[in-house]
């Protein structure tokens, strides 16, 4: 079956993972989905991340999931989509949603490759408003 909004996928295996209880998950990559992982890591939310090539298939993303240690809650607590295939947002730099009132990240894909809200606020650039973490 093909998957029409690979990022919702993406989004959505992380989110099923967590409420299985799982420490890793396997996404298939993409361009899109190694820069969304790298910005997760950088911010914290998740604890590692490999991209591994698979001969004749595509290749893999492996992020281990990262939960607190005392009571087991994952540090993701929402992961949502913002701009959908049928629907898509884009923000200038000064309109960038803020998330959680600035304690979450929003991922926005711009003109000098994808980062969070604030990085862009801060380049100036705007695009499009792919999803929100907190």
């Amino acid at each position: 079956m093909a998957v029409t909004d690979p990022i919702a996928d993406y989004l959505t295996r992380i989110r099923n993972a967590q409420g299985a209880g799982h420490k890793i998950v396997e996404i298939p990559s993409s361009k899109m989905k190694k820069a969304i992982t790298e910005i997760l890591y950088d911010q914290g939310y998740i604890l590692k991340y490999k991209f591994q090539e698979v001969e004749n298939m595509q290749d893999v993303i492996k992020i281990a999931l990262k939960y607190d240690p005392i009571t087991k809650v994952p540090v993701i607590r929402k992961l949502g989509r913002i701009s959908k295939p049928g629907l898509r947002k884009y923000s200038r730099s000064t309109d960038i949603p803020r998330t959680l009132n600035g304690l979450g990240i929003s991922i926005v894909s711009t003109s000098k490759g994808v980062m969070t809200g604030r990085q862009a606020e801060k380049e100036n650039v705007g695009g499009e408003v792919v999803c929100y973490v907190y």
